[in-house]
């Protein structure tokens, strides 16, 4: 078995998910697979688990839409593996190239799924290997060209290896799109159907698209590249969680810290992520959330890599309590007991309201959403509402209630890399290589 690289204790399984009575030992898995869950404790499947799985066992491809921490990936995963282990690879496979190919749109949602396939590979004996950008690219490289069976990674990276010669895909029994919709908003589809036209035809493969939501393009794309699949939804008419208990404040824009740091006080929750929409933004509210007496961790694009997982593991392990992010965390973050998500700035896209609220209430649990409709964003309420089919309760603040802000402490400015520190006290238009200062022409 291969695996790189993998973040522990990160997998996104959970036995208090709300369960349905269909059992995993009666479904016609592999006994490698019974042996996985039964070890792992899982018995019964969740509702997408239970309406997925009997088609996708049976060779018919699913395109599956549910609430997020409701199990899709496994259900994704395990007839992955079914198929892989059941059926013969192709006649011409030379036993590395890979076998299934999972496409995610962000590197946490890639080693999330890695991290339940390697609970599940106990006993297959499958090779499995993770790709995605942002480090180790000569390591993830050389995994790949010693051989692997089930291929998960971000467009980006793969499309560079695959372009590349690293691996080819005409091999591939297995095609999974997961988050299709984010693929759309993230500029990655141009990516995803360069690879959906070099795999096998749809009639020779098992394709499944698992996302939150389902929009008319991921419909579409789905049936221009999958083998007539069968749309399975769980709770259409709801698209936010029950278990959430969703409210809006109207704040004016200055008084939106204040108001953040009342509520802080006053709800005092456990572990929180406060969504931005903006850089700018999320380091304001990480000043100001530190000056105060909260520890927070800092959440944005530009982070690299091996310090954006380690972060998230301290957030996880309770180091910090609250998790300043843009919308680069609003998806595919499988963090359990999130009490809390504040919008402090509103999404302009309605479905990344549900994916952020979807950070809490996972896993059967109850959790609290609160979303500032300032007067910057308070326009995208009405879509918001229109989206998820029911209002949002409003909830009045008096001025008294306010807290005001006591400082605001700002993130130290490293200097860019690959750069030295300027330490010297030339005058101003004077250059570091000793020239004369520039003179203006008379």
């Amino acid at each position: 078995m291969t695996f790189f690289p993998i973040i522990k204790g990160n997998a996104s399984i959970s036995m208090s998910a709300h369960l349905t009575d269909l059992a995993f030992s009666s479904l016609a898995l592999h006994e490698s697979l019974q042996n996985s869950l039964h070890n792992a404790g899982f018995e019964f499947c969740t509702p997408i688990q239970q309406q997925s799985l009997p088609i996708l066992l049976s060779g018919r491809d699913v395109a599956g839409q549910a609430q997020t921490g409701t199990g899709k990936t496994i259900a994704f995963l395990l007839a992955t593996f079914q198929r892989l282990l059941e059926d013969e690879p192709f006649p011409n496979w030379d036993g590395k190239q890979p076998r299934a190919f999972i496409l995610a749109p962000t590197r946490e949602l890639a080693i999330q799924i890695a991290n339940d396939a390697i609970l599940l590979n106990k006993e297959s004996g499958l090779r499995i290997v993770v790709a995605h950008g942002g480090k180790d690219y000569e390591k993830q490289k050389s995994a790949i060209l010693n051989g692997v069976d089930i291929l998960v990674g971000t467009p980006g990276r793969l499309l560079d290896y695959h372009k590349q010669g690293v691996f080819n895909l005409k091999q591939v029994q297995v095609v999974v799109l997961d988050e299709a919709d984010r693929m759309f908003d993230l500029g990655f589809i141009k990516d995803v159907r360069y690879f959906l036209r070099r795999i096998p035809k749809p009639s020779q493969r098992l394709g499944m698209l698992f996302s939150a939501t389902l929009s008319y393009k991921v419909t579409e794309l789905a049936y221009e590249h999958m083998n007539n699949p069968e749309k399975v939804q769980i709770e259409p008419e709801k698209v936010s969680g029950d278990r959430i208990e969703e409210t809006v404040y109207y704040p004016a824009n200055d008084e939106k810290i204040p108001l953040l740091l009342a509520l802080i006080k006053r709800l005092s929750p456990q572990r929180s992520i406060v969504f931005v929409n903006t850089k700018h933004v999320a380091d304001r509210v990480w000043g100001y959330l530190e000056g105060n007496g909260h520890k927070s961790a800092l959440l944005s694009g530009d982070v690299p890599q091996k310090k954006r997982e380690s972060l998230l593991k301290h957030f996880q392990d309770g180091d910090f309590a609250f998790l300043v992010a843009t919308d680069v965390a609003a998806r595919g973050l499988h963090i359990p007991e999130v009490s809390h998500v504040f919008n402090y700035d509103l999404p302009q896209d309605s479905e990344d309201y549900v994916h952020r609220i979807g950070r809490t209430a996972r896993a059967g649990a109850s959790g609290v959403a609160i979303s500032f409709a300032c007067e910057d964003y308070a326009f995208s309420l009405p879509e918001i509402e229109q989206y998820i089919k029911h209002k949002i309760p409003v909830a009045a603040t008096s001025s008294e209630e306010l807290v005001k802000p006591e400082s605001a402490k700002r993130p130290e400015k490293r200097p860019p890399q690959g750069r030295r520190k300027h330490t010297g006290n030339k005058s101003q238009g004077q250059r570091s290589n000793n020239k004369k200062p520039y003179k203006k022409r008379s």
